[in-house]
């Protein structure tokens, strides 16, 4: 069985991320998928992820479906209203990609 998010495979941020997103916020979202989930949790194909506003920084929210762990991190990055308050890790076997909602229907 292929396990989801190998960090070998090739890993992408979609255009609407990278417009919207800081490239260290983007590479913390990485991190966070291969040291604080890859391994402790089974991953689905799908992570969820919220951007919350903390008192001006910036703490992710993650969550996936069919399953009910969720899990909180704050990083020491400013929080912008202009961020999206969500962004996706998807993987599709052979590539991953960092996505905006909104790009998941295109």
């Amino acid at each position: 069985m292929v396990e989801s998010f190998d960090s070998e495979r090739s890993r992408y941020a979609s255009l609407g991320v990278v417009e919207s997103l800081p490239g260290a916020l983007i590479d913390s979202i990485w991190l966070i998928i291969d040291l604080d989930l890859k391994g402790v949790i089974p991953l689905t194909n799908m992570l969820y992820f919220d951007l919350i506003d903390n008192g001006g920084k910036v703490t992710i929210h993650f969550s996936q479906e069919i399953s009910d762990v969720q899990m909180a991190i704050d990083l020491p990055f400013v929080y912008s209203d202009e961020y999206p308050s969500q962004v996706f890790a998807f993987d599709d076997g052979h590539k991953e990609t960092i996505l905006l909602p909104a790009e998941m229907l295109e």
